[in-house]
């Protein structure tokens, strides 16, 4: 890529950067009534742990709890905030033919564009998050291995790369179709229900598991934070990060196919 690429890509992530933080109090608000669920969670498996009088699959209450501290802090990592909107928008009210007549290519622009909102979003919602953490302080163990940090991150990464993808593509739907919601929200709930948001993957049947570890949702979310917690080590962590890696090259495949066929659709239909 040239340095004259190089520097319109940075200009666009400016540009998001400003824009978003004109939302910046939305974000703090949203966040701050997002962990309001977390609450319920906690009263939850209070109740649980106290039934059954002992562990659940190697988790007691504080490492359950520690589990959804770190699942609200991924999830402000690395899921897109209204990008499948706008990038629908985009294509709705014509805004992408300004686009088209530049040397710019739509993913990387709208990628850059992910990239300053996740940095606005994470900056403005991270002052509610680390209270909580301060809070339920005693429940929090940190890895001694410094190797967990990097594996970690570089999963946390590819989890949030193959959001952006997934989020890209759901959005180029609205080349078909007016309104793209119905796809977007049985999507979200697929990945509420099986990416970990709900409850740890790893406390399901060992079938079940099995199964989840081929979908994509598990490392949407879950899998960082496994490897984080040290539940992934081994061959266990080597297959998991190879699935991982494999998923963001095809939501990456799948993003630049769908692009693609929209683009030729619309143009074809006059757009």
């Amino acid at each position: 890529m040239s340095t004259g690429k190089i520097e319109k890509y940075v200009s666009v992530f400016n540009i998001g950067l400003q824009n978003t933080f004109v939302y910046r109090w939305n974000y703090f608000l949203r966040a701050l009534f997002g962990l309001i669920p977390l609450a319920g969670t906690v009263f939850l498996w209070a109740a649980v742990f106290k039934e059954r009088g002992g562990g659940l699959h190697g988790y007691d209450y504080g490492s359950m709890i520690y589990y959804y501290l770190l699942a609200i802090l991924v999830s402000n990592l690395v899921t897109p905030t209204e990008d499948e909107w706008q990038i629908a928008a985009d294509i709705r009210e014509g805004q992408i033919n300004a686009l088209l007549t530049k040397p710019m290519s739509y993913l990387a622009y709208r990628f850059s564009i992910f990239v300053s909102g996740r940095l606005v979003y994470t900056f403005v919602t991270l002052p509610p998050i680390a209270l909580i953490f301060v809070y339920f302080r005693d429940y929090i163990v940190l890895p001694t291995d410094p190797l967990v940090y990097v594996v970690a991150t570089v999963s946390l990464l590819m989890a949030a790369l193959i959001q952006f993808f997934i989020t890209y593509s759901l959005a180029m739907m609205a080349f078909w179709i007016l309104e793209i919601s119905t796809f977007v929200f049985i999507v979200y709930s697929f990945e509420y229900f099986l990416g970990g948001q709900m409850f740890p993957i790893d406390i399901m049947p060992s079938t079940v598991q099995a199964v989840m570890k081929w979908l994509p949702f598990y490392y949407e979310l879950f899998c960082p934070i496994a490897i984080f917690l040290g539940r992934l080590k081994g061959a266990d962590l080597v297959q998991a990060l190879a699935i991982q890696t494999g998923w963001l090259l095809l939501a990456w495949a799948w993003a630049n196919f769908m692009w693609k066929r929209g683009l030729g659709h619309y143009q074809a239909v006059g757009g």
